[in-house]
């Protein structure tokens, strides 16, 4: 096989796990129920946030916060400070895409 194949975890309860991790990027996948966040950070690469169920909020820098609902892709420039939670009732499911890998990323 040419192709490699990658699973992550089908679930209704908070899950945080790394699907890829090579050269190129770096894919996690997370599911939060209503009330959960994740630690205010900064974004250690190019980061996409692909939410895929619910509504993800986020604050990004000194912003109120901002609410994106599943089908949306965010992209947090290198560097911001964030913070990411689920304020809405229904669970909330999104993947964070980080190109390029923060392992060998530099900035420019």
């Amino acid at each position: 096989m040419i192709e490699k194949t990658y699973e992550f975890t089908i679930a209704e309860t908070k899950t945080i796990e790394r699907v890829i991790d090579d050269e190129n990027v770096n894919i996690n996948h997370i599911v939060l129920e209503k009330g959960d966040s994740l630690p205010v950070h900064n974004a250690n690469s190019n980061v996409y946030l692909v939410i895929a169920r619910g509504v993800l909020s986020v604050s990004l820098a000194e912003q109120d916060v901002h609410a994106y609902r599943a089908g949306s892709i965010v992209n947090v420039p290198y560097g911001t400070r964030m913070h990411i939670r689920n304020e809405d009732d229904a669970v909330l499911e999104f993947f964070v895409f980080k190109s390029p890998n923060p392992r060998t990323y530099s900035e420019k």
